[in-house]
């Protein structure tokens, strides 16, 4: 079977040029940090020091801070098994997100989340779901709330293109068209359930799946973080102005495993590929020489930035190392049975 493994042209709106570069500025210090966020994660698990596993999101980061970016603080968004760049992009901090992944009382769920359950309520993180296409109805339901109450909140749900498969979504997006709901669905098209490649298990076009439902459906790519906000600036806009759900897809790419410990990965997926994407399509080193190609800034001054980033990051791992665990008498508390 012959598979495609671009992405689809965009057909969404065209990257702009006009955002300002202290915008551009950020978005590239918040790439960088999720970027530097995962990879830490990834040698906490190599060494031994975290349980369980983790799904990195290297190579999804302009996905993440692109929507975000277009966002209140009371915006409301719902994550994935894959979450940890979205809770960063939402305002996550580094230390909590560590401190919970390591299972100490610090973290953002007193460490009885771990990697695939953080949720924050503060930064309007509904949460992450190991369930795939869980978090439909948390972010729906969270949409139908704020019409409710007229608050001109938005929800975002988050979701993978494995998500397509399942009903929950289905019915969602359903409501969301019938009581017009200020929800905006977001797909991020990695290419692969798990270790199968996306065509071997979606039948037809993702945005004819929303689009039988009524809801405005688009496909762009997820690697132009310009192209990814301008779109997420103005479906936002849209479902403030009560004009209902849209349905956004986002063609990225994990450059990494399905998860930490899927090393090898030549079974579903050729090395070419994967180089081609990290040499051709890293987000973070198309907005570098975007950035560098506008005389906005420098490589030296890029190399700062990551370093500032890189001392977070280790200031966060130190602080979660060193922070103590749960007493084992609550372990009956913050859960539901």
């Amino acid at each position: 079977m012959k598979r495609s493994t671009k992405p689809k042209p965009k057909t969404g709106a065209p990257a702009s040029a006009t955002l300002g570069p202290e915008k551009l500025l950020r978005f590239y210090r918040q790439m960088v940090k999720i970027r530097l966020f995962e990879e830490q994660v990834n040698q906490l698990y190599t060494s031994a020091k975290m349980p369980g596993l983790a799904h990195l999101y290297i190579g999804q980061e302009a996905v993440a801070v692109g929507i975000c970016e277009a966002l209140r603080p009371d915006d409301y968004i719902t994550s994935t098994h894959r979450g940890h760049g979205h809770c960063l992009a939402k305002g996550a901090s580094a230390d909590r997100m560590f401190a919970e992944l390591l299972g100490k009382a610090s973290g953002y769920c007193r460490g009885k989340g771990g990697s695939m359950h953080i949720a924050d309520q503060d930064t309007g993180n509904l949460g992450a779901n190991a369930i795939v296409g869980g978090s439909a109805g948390i972010a729906t339901g969270a949409a139908l709330s704020a019409k409710m109450r007229r608050s001109e909140q938005v929800s975002v749900c988050f979701f993978g293109e494995g998500a397509l498969g399942q009903g929950l979504l289905y019915e969602s997006m359903n409501m969301a068209s019938l009581w017009k709901l200020p929800v905006i669905y977001v797909c991020e098209n990695n290419l692969y359930n798990e270790y199968t490649h996306y065509r071997e298990t979606t039948a037809g076009e993702f945005t004819t799946r929303a689009e039988a439902f009524g809801i405005p459906s688009e496909s762009i790519d997820g690697q132009d973080i310009e192209l990814v906000h301008t779109a997420a600036l103005r479906l936002v806009e849209r479902a403030r102005q009560g004009k209902g759900p849209a349905f956004l897809t986002c063609n990225t790419y994990r450059f990494h495993g399905h998860h930490v410990g899927d090393i090898d990965r030549s079974y579903y997926r050729s090395k070419k590929e994967e180089e081609e994407w990290k040499n051709k399509r890293d987000p973070i080193e198309l907005l570098a020489g975007r950035l560098v190609a506008r005389k906005l800034v420098d490589t030296k001054a890029l190399k700062e930035l990551e370093e500032e980033g890189r001392r977070e990051i280790e200031a966060g791992v130190a602080y979660a190392l060193s922070a103590p665990y749960p007493d084992p008498g609550e372990v009956d508390q913050h859960v539901y049975t």
